[in-house]
């Protein structure tokens, strides 16, 4: 039991290293910005909810790979190698593909026009939502390339 309980602890200290990233806090961001408006102006079905979810875990999963994959390639070898190059760009690709079939995902659930019109209208209609819209991008802009910039000041 002792060693199953320790690979949470593993898993936790992988998502901490993949939150080093700004690929991945990109994903996360883009997801938490989807769950708001699939849950605030959307009436999802449970499987409409469950596709959204899979679609969600497939790309954060698969960026968590391509970090992985990435990082052990640099450990493996810093110069430039063409087995290695390729071996990074097919892990991109594969995190690539993912994000095409999240839009198609996104498209399908909330491509009705008039709930689009409607979300459009809460906040650009409405002064005080409109500003709390604009602050939550700046958040969100902030988590996503402010780490990065510390760690370029680290030397890292």
């Amino acid at each position: 039991m002792k060693k199953f309980l320790k690979g949470f602890v593993y898993a936790g200290r992988g998502f901490v290293c993949c939150l080093k990233e700004r690929n991945f806090r990109f994903h996360l961001c883009a997801a938490a910005l989807v769950i708001f408006v699939a849950a605030g102006f959307y009436e999802l079905s449970r499987g409409e909810w469950a596709v959204l979810l899979l679609t969600i875990g497939s790309v954060t999963s698969l960026e968590a790979v391509n970090t992985a994959l990435e990082k052990l390639c640099d450990r493996v070898d810093k110069e430039y190698n063409e087995l290695i190059r390729g071996c990074k760009d097919c892990s991109a690709a594969a995190v690539l593909i993912a994000a095409i079939a999240a839009v198609g995902v996104g498209i399908a659930l909330f491509g009705d026009a008039e709930k689009l019109r409607a979300m459009l209208r809460y906040f650009f209609c409405d002064a005080l939502h409109a500003v709390l819209l604009l602050l939550a991008i700046a958040g969100a802009a902030m988590v996503v390339f402010i780490p990065e910039r510390n760690n370029k000041k680290d030397g890292k």
